[in-house]
């Protein structure tokens, strides 16, 4: 099977630069017998940053790409000159990328907007020459500041896409039969189970030349908050979606209890995204006639929008589209975006399941051998004394 274009979980390994060391030079001219020290400071080494990318949508350019290093600050030289600085490195991520420390678990940061920069490990700074350890009594110091060391962390990458809408359904439930009828997305679809592997996206064209954007992950079984099928892997990507439009077919036995195990497995994976806005669409109602639509209405739940549509006879789309805007432009739901963006919360990764997640996700990642790498001991910032 050829491998995915869709990545969205990646294990690197990231390294600022260390400082430069200052340096100990003496002033030394025949018309300045008494030249004095004049070590110039040492570089800083170069920091690491993550950098939100609207034009990335998966993690794939990093999934080649497993060693993150800044570059080492320069030495400090004679005449008071300052080493150069150490090159700082930008690690490019889609929008909506979490990044959790290897080791610990611990939620390092969210990159959610285009153009957003946060450091992810600062340089060393470098030492300081000798020309600033002269006083009176020690008018020719013949030491100076090592630089600092530099810092290195194992990070695990998870993409969680950014979309308006999420498509919440048992596998064949027309999630991407829908998608393909109202954007130009071009998911696979075929009459089988977990037909996608992977999660889609496709932007739905509107009245007036607005749009949305909606998407489309593998279909949850019971049982997928805790690790069935292919749901848990791709249920995090709906946590950053605006509404969740449930989907049931119309020839399911009981469509009020299909809704609500799938609303308890959304409720399980993040008890958080049942604040969110939701609708309900009954697919393949081309199947149903007047009689049985309103015979089934009497039993579907009451507390959120429900719409009969059929993705092949085009049927109830545009009252789809229409609930879909009025519910995404809604001031509750403008205040909802607004808490998420401000008040979410991560938690920290349990590193009981780490080990399984890895191998879930298919990462094989191997460490540069121990010889290529410094030992951070080496670096150490030694006390001066003035």
């Amino acid at each position: 099977m050829a491998e995915s274009n869709f990545v969205d979980y990646v294990k690197i390994v990231c390294r600022s630069g260390k400082g430069g060391r200052g340096s100990m030079h003496m002033h030394r001219a025949k018309y300045a017998p008494n030249g004095g020290p004049d070590g110039g400071d040492g570089g800083r080494g170069g920091h690491v940053y993550l950098r939100g990318n609207r034009n990335y949508w998966t993690l794939l350019h990093l999934r080649y790409d497993r060693h993150i290093f800044a570059g080492h600050g320069g030495n400090g030289g004679k005449s008071g000159s300052t080493g150069a600085k150490g090159d700082d490195k930008y690690i490019d991520v889609p929008c909506g990328t979490v990044v959790y420390n290897a080791d610990t678990g611990e939620y390092i940061c969210d990159v959610k907007h285009d153009g957003e920069v946060v450091m992810l490990l600062k340089g060393g700074r470098g030492g300081l020459g000798n020309q600033h350890f002269a006083t009176s009594t020690n008018q020719a110091p013949r030491y100076a500041q090592p630089g600092e060391p530099m810092m290195e962390m194992t990070v695990i990458m998870e993409l969680k896409l950014l979309a308006d809408v999420g498509l919440v359904g048992f596998p064949n439930a027309g999630k991407s039969t829908l998608l393909s009828s109202l954007s130009s997305a071009k998911p696979k679809i075929a009459n089988y189970p977990f037909t996608t592997m992977e999660p889609s996206l496709g932007i739905v064209s509107y009245r007036d030349n607005q749009s949305f954007v909606m998407a489309d992950i593998p279909g949850i079984i019971e049982g997928a908050s805790e690790g069935r099928g292919l749901g848990l892997r791709f249920l995090r990507h709906i946590e950053r979606n605006s509404l969740l439009l449930f989907m049931v077919p119309g020839d399911t036995d009981d469509i009020k209890k299909e809704y609500e195990i799938l609303l308890n497995e959304v409720s399980s994976f993040n008890p958080e995204l049942m604040d969110k806005q939701r609708v309900l669409a009954i697919t393949k109602s081309d199947l149903l006639d007047d009689e049985l639509v309103e015979m089934l209405s009497a039993d579907l739940p009451d507390d959120l929008p429900v719409v009969f549509i059929s993705a092949v006879a085009n049927k109830g789309l545009d009252e789809l589209k229409d609930i879909l805007w009025t519910a995404l432009n809604s001031e509750s739901n403008k205040l909802q975006a607004i808490l998420d963006d401000e008040r979410i919360v991560h938690k920290n990764k349990d590193l009981s399941y780490l080990q399984d997640e890895l191998e879930d996700e298919g990462e094989d990642i191997e460490f540069i051998d121990e010889d290529e790498i410094e030992e951070l001991d080496d670096y150490e910032i030694e006390d001066v004394e003035e």
